[in-house]
């Protein structure tokens, strides 16, 4: 059963995202407005509104869709993407924060499973430099690749985790590596699901001061 239908949500093949035809300022509105509705209705979900969760994932479908597309997937292929970004999204729910934007922490989540995707159809991923997407992502594994400078980030990243607090080291080990629900993640611990949440997004915020300092420190 594909994650569409497990979900409860229609397939992508007949639904195009939203037209670009009008000016700048008015996409950049709507884009805007977009994030926002979408913020609202995953903060809503992960105070256990079911609803407001179904619509999200809705909502969420051309969207995802459509950063697919720009990645470069085939056409034949979206859906399987559209698909695979549900799952992920299910799985690391809890690593979003509500108080930071939303539609970066979906394309870093879209951007990796297309090139998976790619990578399985043997086809090369188109670059896409989106810097707020990476600061926000919820999967903190590795991006693909061997060179120098991703072996120096994956141990700068190690680092980072290996210096915080017991309760955020557990949480970023099976909210965000391993992709654990909260349930998941609380009958493994043994803590409630609202320490797990306090703990990642804390966890978060140290990781991402750590390794903004590690950066510029290298870059002097």
């Amino acid at each position: 059963m594909s994650a569409s239908m497990a979900f409860g949500l229609p397939t992508t093949s007949r639904q195009t995202p939203g037209s670009n035809t009008g000016a700048g300022r008015s996409d950049n509105r709507a884009g805007m407005a977009l994030d926002e509705t979408l913020s609202a209705a995953m903060a809503a979900a992960q105070a256990g509104d079911a609803l407001a969760y179904r619509k999200l994932l809705r909502d969420c479908l051309p969207v995802i869709a459509g950063m697919a597309r720009a990645q470069g997937v085939r056409p034949e292929s979206v859906d399987d993407v559209v698909q695979d970004t549900l799952v992920t999204i299910h799985k690391a729910r809890a690593t979003y924060d509500p108080s930071r934007p939303f539609l970066p922490w979906l394309r870093a989540i879209t951007q990796r499973r297309a090139i998976d995707a790619m990578r399985r159809t043997g086809r090369r991923p188109q670059e896409v430099h989106d810097p707020l997407a990476y600061e926000a992502h919820a999967d903190l594994g590795p991006l693909p690749g061997t060179s120098i400078e991703t072996r120096e980030r994956d141990g700068a990243l190690a680092r980072a985790v290996a210096a915080l607090s017991p309760g955020q080291r557990e949480a970023v080990e099976h909210l965000a590596f391993k992709e654990r629900s909260l349930d998941e993640a609380a009958a493994i611990t043994g803590r409630s699901k609202g320490a797990l949440k306090v703990n990642l997004h804390r966890a978060l915020k140290v990781l991402r001061t750590t390794l903004a300092r590690d950066k510029g420190e290298s870059d002097v």
